[in-house]
């Protein structure tokens, strides 16, 4: 394949693609109009999944370089005049940068988006639609009707995919899927999950992934696990005993240190710690500057989990939590 620059960042990762793909496939679409193509990845997922594509792409190199990584036409026009002709189905992957081929930014209003937010969801009124957004899509602008998933990849959250029609899955309008490797696994509800209460502090702690957070699903995930939040408003969980899941990354307490940095830094000294890994939710602590002033030395290796949890002698306390991640071997 060939690629620019913007094209390459914008690009969806051929995994996701495939799925997307599976998607138009399974609703019985034959013709599907891919419409802001880029450099051809969504394109090339229909094609492999016998889907006959019409790719659209209004900047003319990248056009051509879809063209070149298709082996198709690609028509180059604004996918808000070129019409769908016979089209049974379309995917949408808006602008979220400005036009070019490097130094791109990402941009902060809907309305910069091109094709429009309002075109994009008005088709999805006429014909099954799909529709790529970044992962950190305002969920205000959602629609009603909409089947919203958002997609981690190997722990890094890529998009927010919104479905319509005949693409979207009966009963699902809140969906957190998790690739890993050639593993998928999903979390799905009829809406957003009520978050569960806070809890004492208990043996593990669990980190949830992008994706679970994203679609508010923690509600369901801590079910699932048996385990409360932390501290209310913390997207973490707490348990006494730790339960295999793919949609978090498991933790054992050691011990919690004091929170202060004078004593923390005392407190690992001590106990010859010299790599750390520092997370935080609910804190204003920035991790890079405290590792620095941590001044860390020795042959052991630990995380840092700084939060706000429920103590036995506190509620809300700022705590700093010694840990080590529970690998998923360890569950058999």
């Amino acid at each position: 394949m060939l690629f620019t620059p913007a094209g390459l960042e914008q690009a969806t990762r051929a995994a996701v693609a495939d799925l997307h793909a599976r998607r138009f496939a399974a609703a019985g679409c034959r013709r599907v109009i891919d419409l802001g193509c880029g450099i051809g990845t969504e394109s090339l997922a229909l094609q492999a999944a016998g889907i006959d594509v019409r790719p659209v792409e209004i900047d003319p190199f990248t056009a051509a370089i879809a063209a070149h990584n298709l082996g198709i036409e690609v028509t180059v026009g604004d996918a808000e005049s070129v019409g769908i002709g016979d089209a049974d189905g379309a995917f949408l992957d808006p602008a979220r940068r400005t036009s070019g081929h490097r130094d791109t930014r990402r941009l902060s209003s809907p309305g910069d988006y091109s094709p429009s937010l309002d075109f994009a969801f008005g088709l999805a009124d006429r014909l099954p639609t799909g529709v790529k957004l970044g992962p950190g899509f305002d969920r205000e602008l959602i629609p009603d009707g909409a089947e919203a998933q958002w997609v981690s990849v190997d722990g890094q959250l890529v998009e927010t995919g919104l479905w319509f029609g005949e693409v979207s899955r009966p009963g699902v309008r809140r969906a957190a899927l998790v690739i890993r490797g050639d593993e998928s696994h999903e979390l799905t509800a009829a809406a957003d999950a009520a978050d569960v209460g806070a809890r004492r502090l208990g043996e593990y702690v669990y980190e949830p992934d992008g994706a679970v957070i994203r679609a508010r699903l923690i509600g369901r995930l801590a079910e699932d696990l048996g385990a409360g939040m932390v501290g209310n408003g913390i997207a973490y969980l707490t348990a006494d005993e730790a339960r295999p899941t793919p949609f978090a990354q498991a933790f054992r307490v050691r011990e919690v240190l004091p929170a202060g940095e004078k004593a923390l830094r005392r407190a690992l000294a001590a106990r010859g710690i010299g790599r750390l890994e520092i997370k935080k939710r609910g804190v204003p602590v920035d991790p890079a500057a405290l590792r620095r002033r941590l001044r860390l030395a020795g042959p052991n290796t630990a995380t840092l989990i700084l939060t706000r949890a429920e103590l036995a002698e506190s509620a809300d306390a700022h705590v700093a939590l010694l840990a080590d991640r529970v690998p998923a071997a360890a569950f058999g």
